[in-house]
This record gives C-alpha cells, sequence and structure tokens, in this order.
C-alpha cells in the first residue's frame, strides 16, 4: 500500500512558503502522494493553485486533489485546462479527485445549486475528456495544453453512496474514502468492486483513504483545535472526526496495517498542523 501526505493548504494561518518547503521535505521523506482538500468559504489555498506551487519545487511525487469540489468549478472547458496545465507542468503527475461537495455555504456563495450536482458532475467529466482528447472548439482548434497522460489525469471520485460508486465506476479510475474506519473502508470498497463488475470493466478501481493525523506533544489539543474548527458545522460528528485522528506512531501504524488488510491501495495522511517536523514525526512512524 503506497502512503501519502496531504499538503497543509487547509490549515488557517499557513504561510505559501510553508507549502512549498513541506513539499519538498515530503518528496524527500519517499511519501507516495500529496493530496489536498477542497473547500470554499475556508481561509485555505485553492487546491490546483497549491499542487501547482508543490509541482514547482518536486519532481516525483504525485499530485492529487483528494478532493476538489468540482461543482463549483462551473466553466468545465477552464477546469479542463487548468487541469491538463498542472498535469503537463508536472510531467503527468496530477491525481485529479473529484467531489460533490456537502456544505450549502460553498455553493450559496458560488451562486450554485446543490440541486441535480450529481449529473452535473458526469457532465463536468465529460467535457473535461473531450478537452484532453484534443477536440477541436474553435478556428485555433482544440484547448491545450495537451496533458502529459494520454487521455488526460487519473480521476478518482470520492463519494459513500451507492450512487456514488456506480458513477465512479462509470466515468472514472478509481475512489477515495473521505474519512472513517478501516471496516467502513472494506465494507465500502467491496461495493465499489461490484459497482466496477456490473458496469462490465475489465480493470480494476485504484481505492484510496484519507485519515487525519497529528504528532508530537501537543498532538492532542493541535487535532481537536484543527479538526473541531474545520468540522464545525457537522455538532457532534466533528467530535467523533477528532477522536479518530492518529496522533501516535503507534496509530499511524495501526491504521496503516489495518486499511491495508482492508484492501486499501493508498491511504494518505491530511495533517492538522503546518509545522514542517509534521513530515518528518509521519515518516519516522511509518519507517
Amino acid at each position: 500500500m503506497d502512503i501519502g501526505i496531504g499538503l497543509p493548504n487547509t490549515v488557517p494561518g499557513t504561510e505559501g512558503r510553508t507549502l512549498t518547503d513541506w513539499a519538498r521535505h515530503a518528496e524527500e521523506a519517499g511519501f507516495s502522494t500529496l493530496g489536498t482538500i477542497g473547500r470554499l468559504v475556508y481561509p485555505n489555498y485553492e487546491e490546483l493553485i497549491a499542487l501547482s506551487a508543490a509541482a514547482a519545487v518536486t519532481s516525483q511525487i504525485r499530485l492529487a486533489t483528494s478532493v476538489l469540489l468540482a461543482p463549483l468549478y462551473t466553466n468545465s472547458a477552464l477546469l479542463a485546462k487548468q487541469a491538463a496545465s498542472l498535469d503537463r507542468f508536472s510531467g503527468g503527475r496530477l491525481v485529479l479527485g473529484l467531489g460533490l461537495g456537502g456544505r450549502d455555504d460553498d455553493f450559496a456563495a458560488s451562486g450554485v445549486s446543490t440541486q441535480g450536482r450529481g449529473h452535473r458532475l458526469e457532465e463536468q467529466v465529460a467535457m473535461m475528456k473531450r478537452v484532453w482528447s484534443g477536440e477541436e472548439f474553435g478556428y485555433a482548434g482544440g484547448i491545450g495544453p495537451e496533458p502529459a497522460r494520454p487521455g488526460g489525469p487519473e480521476i478518482i471520485m470520492g463519494g459513500a453512496s451507492e450512487a456514488s460508486f456506480r458513477r465512479a465506476a462509470r466515468i472514472a479510475d478509481g475512489w477515495i474514502m473521505g474519512g472513517g474506519t478501516p471496516d467502513m473502508f472494506a465494507q465500502a470498497a467491496a461495493a465499489v468492486d461490484q459497482a466496477w463488475q456490473d458496469a462490465g470493466r475489465p480493470d480494476r478501481p485504484r481505492k484510496l483513504t484519507l485519515a487525519y493525523f497529528g504528532l508530537g506533544p501537543e498532538a492532542r489539543s493541535q487535532a481537536e483545535g484543527y479538526i473541531l474548527h474545520y468540522y464545525g458545522w457537522l455538532g457532534d460528528i466533528a467530535s467523533a472526526i477528532a477522536a479518530g485522528a492518529a496522533i501516535s506512531p503507534e496509530m499511524v501504524k495501526s491504521y496503516v496495517a489495518a486499511f491495508e488488510a482492508s484492501g486499501c491501495d493508498e491511504i494518505i495522511f491530511v495533517p492538522t498542523a503546518s509545522r514542517l517536523d509534521q513530515v518528518s514525526l509521519l515518516a519516522e512512524a511509518i519507517a
């Protein structure tokens, strides 16, 4: 199982230089992927811009939006161009994780309805694949640049419903769980595999998960402070998410072992602080 680490793009107060330093440290430590979390109404860095900064200072580590809230990006042709630009700029390292989003404030601020967002997401992906294939749209031809990966970046779909599993099987290369236990992952992963089979796909989906972490002497307060703020809109559920954060090397190791046993292909540990020691502490925990 691959082990990635999130960029602290959603941690309030993170300086831009910290993101690039973090990206360099993560690649040097051997992590498989740098992931980002998407949100609009929050003091976070936009995902594609944050990953572009990371791409400029790295050369091998994958760059994943985990996940980008696609329905908020209403110009699908422009989103396709942005993704292709990052994919080509990074040498084909972009993994485009997409999700529907569930916060009303993000949609209200965008002037977009939450109704019909699943259908819109499928239309967006269809449009992006047309752009990435080189289809001509005007006298100048197609919408470039051509992605480094033929056909466009790898697409990973988020979601926890049967509808999201079927959607992933129709239009994506894999699926990602946004958070939960290894048992929850195993159950959902089986449903994803079934959706792939029902869709008649000969390949197998790549399956990923996210898990929060915070390490060091103030790990518990660090994790709770960030998670309770970020997920405050969920009420008591936020406390449950905070309680599940890996706050010791032993918890990190147990998560790695349990998710690997559940059939996970990659786990991305999402930071709850942007101190650079978190990269080295996580690397030491999984060594």
